[in-house]
């Protein structure tokens, strides 16, 4: 028997798809939007540009998937990088193989990190490791809160920049501190660098200076490179081949990865020079946002950070997320344009919601008119709202 449930969600997310397809502005557009034939057809057409296509394909991790290893070390700054699956096994790996290496299976990372939400207590269910959080705060951990630690661990973990605080990343300056204090406590720093590629502009400072700093990074090539799937994990040799191994217990040595590895090195050198111009631009977007709000006597709305550190941020309204997931698919719509794409309410305040914002590629044609104008028809859209939180 089919679930009406999920037959009613799957219609739903193609109405979504469907809808932001065919929308003439968007602020972003991610590579799970299109259709197979139009991902097939976008790879077939550019792949030659960035890897002999007359190469033999990879099998268990040689050609194609060994140059893009490569590029990644290189790229970071590092001797030695491995392709992974998933960053869920990446990390995994990474922080097992840290463990065996300091004799301490405690990892030292923040409550919101991606580990923590997102991945099953895999950690501790697959990789039995145990996890304490230096700090509760919205924001990476401070130096202090990382020395005044009551408990030892092993690995200091930073996930760079914190999604789930509305991707808030430390200055320069904090970053090598609480480096400095992991590494007086005797332990290694691992950064969580889903997306740290753009991370460079706040900081100021190239990716392999920024990497560095760390004993190890992991990197994903589809969260902000536009890549099908994948990551990768750089560091020392001795740790990457150890990493090679857990990932072929853990079931990552797959077969055949050339497409994922494609994709990969197409964002290398189609979306990783345009990153800069994304992250400039979501400032633009955020202050115009801002404006928009208060211009349309919206009660009360929190863009998070008020000055995005990245080209994603956070916006806050306080409404039913029904309500404004309706308002912003009628939008796509019947306008063609979409502001605003999927609104959450999990760890949320009753009645207030949360969406993610990015601004990529096509987001650098929008002005802050458009904003301003795009911003009015949703808040027409959606009605009055709930009272403000306390």
């Amino acid at each position: 028997m089919t679930d009406t449930s999920e037959t009613n969600e799957q219609d739903q997310r193609e109405r979504r798809l469907a809808a932001w397809r065919a929308c003439d502005r968007v602020l972003a557009r991610g590579s799970a939007d299109r259709r197979i034939s139009e991902r097939l057809a976008a790879l077939a057409a550019h792949a030659g540009e960035v890897y002999d296509l007359e190469d033999w394909t990879d099998v268990y991790g040689n050609g194609v998937v060994e140059e893009l290893e490569r590029r990644t070390a290189a790229l970071l700054g590092f001797p030695a990088a491995a392709f992974f699956p998933t960053g869920t096994m990446a990390q995994q790996a990474a922080l097992r193989c840290w463990a065996s290496r300091t004799g301490n299976s405690t990892v030292a990372l923040h409550p919101r990190a991606h580990p923590e939400v997102h991945e099953r207590s895999a950690f501790s269910v697959v990789s039995g490791l145990r996890t304490i959080h230096p700090t509760t705060e919205p924001r990476l951990p401070t130096a202090d809160e990382v020395q005044d630690c009551d408990e030892p661990f092993g690995a200091l973990m930073l996930e760079l920049p914190l999604r789930d605080a509305g991707f808030v990343l430390p200055t320069w300056d904090e970053l090598v501190a609480v480096v400095d204090a992991a590494r007086e406590r005797d332990a290694v720093v691992h950064f969580d660098g889903a997306r740290l590629w753009e991370c460079a502009p706040h900081f100021g400072r190239p990716l392999d200076e920024i990497a560095s700093l760390a004993d190890s990074v992991y990197v994903s090539f589809y969260k902000s490179l536009d890549g099908m799937s994948g990551a990768a994990l750089a560091g020392p040799p001795s740790l990457i081949d150890e990493a090679r191994a857990w990932r072929h217990r853990y079931g990552g040595q797959l077969f055949q990865q050339y497409p994922a590895a494609l994709s990969a090195l197409l964002g290398l050198d189609r979306e990783l020079p345009r990153l800069p111009s994304y992250v400039a631009h979501a400032k633009v977007v955020a202050a115009a946002l801002t404006d928009a709000f208060r211009a349309a006597a919206v009660p009360w709305f929190r863009i998070n950070p008020a000055v995005p550190y990245t080209h994603q941020f956070q916006v806050w309204l306080s409404y039913d997320k029904d309500v404004l997931n309706a308002a912003a698919l009628s939008q796509s719509e019947e306008t063609s344009v979409t502001l605003f794409r999927h609104w959450f309410s999990e760890g949320c305040p009753p009645g207030v919601s949360v969406t993610e914002v990015t601004v990529a590629s096509e987001g650098l044609e929008w002005t802050a008119e458009d904003v301003a104008a795009a911003v009015s028809e949703f808040v027409r859209r959606v009605g009055p709202a709930v009272s403000a939180p306390d």
